[in-house]
């Protein structure tokens, strides 16, 4: 990482990111190819090496936790649910949607070979911390037809109301995404729900579905 750090990069990535982290100034495909064949090697061991994690999340550079995220998201398939709070113990520090964007990624692929996740996610939809409340949101962002749509809607009700500019939009994200699977199922929460949604998650949540329709005219 050192050998690789471009100051002016990380002076704009900084400022990029409200110069709340230090930064090196590598570029995401740069710095995830520096680790690609080590991550391959810790694939074939088949087992989290949280020691790592632990030392590498508590660096005070912004790539090494946007490496922890990207070995997460690797390995994915071999944390069980037990686990858990150490990716919740990391959206915490990592304090930001960047690094809550890319681990809720891994909790969704738990939550795909363990149902125990959605109750997890109805409690953490209730939290008064708003990084766990949208890696909640957002869990099920990849799942498409996969969606279960009844935990989907009882996360998002959990969440109407809020005034937080990141939690509205990733409510918005939520079901934009959602909207190109189900898109009548997207249009029949915002009809039903329309007063309880802020401004920017309608207009979020309505970006395919204005295409769709223009599309259709």
């Amino acid at each position: 990482m050192e050998s690789y750090a471009d100051p002016l990069k990380a002076k704009k990535m900084a400022a990029y990111m409200k110069n709340q982290f230090l930064f090196y100034g590598i570029p995401s495909p740069k710095r995830k190819a520096l680790y690609k064949d080590f991550l391959k090697e810790e694939k074939t061991k088949k087992i989290v090496d949280w020691a790592l994690l632990n030392q590498c999340f508590e660096d005070e550079h912004r790539e090494f936790q946007y490496f922890v995220c990207d070995y997460l998201v690797a390995l994915a398939f071999y944390i069980p649910f037990e686990e858990l709070d150490r990716i919740k113990a990391y959206i915490k520090k990592g304090n930001w949607w960047d690094t809550t964007d890319a681990l809720d990624q891994v909790i969704g692929k738990i939550g795909l070979r363990d149902t125990r996740i959605k109750q997890e996610m109805i409690l953490w939809s209730r939290s008064d911390e708003p990084w766990i409340k949208r890696a909640a949101i957002d869990h099920q962002l990849l799942y498409k037809e996969k969606t279960d749509t009844q935990l989907l809607e009882a996360i998002l009700l959990n969440c109407l109301g809020s005034n937080e500019f990141f939690i509205n939009k990733a409510i918005g994200w939520a079901l934009r995404q959602y909207s190109k699977t189900n898109p009548r199922w997207v249009e029949s929460f915002i009809k039903q729900h329309h007063t309880a949604l802020s401004s920017l998650t309608i207009k979020e949540a309505s970006k395919y579905l204005t295409k769709k329709k223009t599309c259709e005219q």
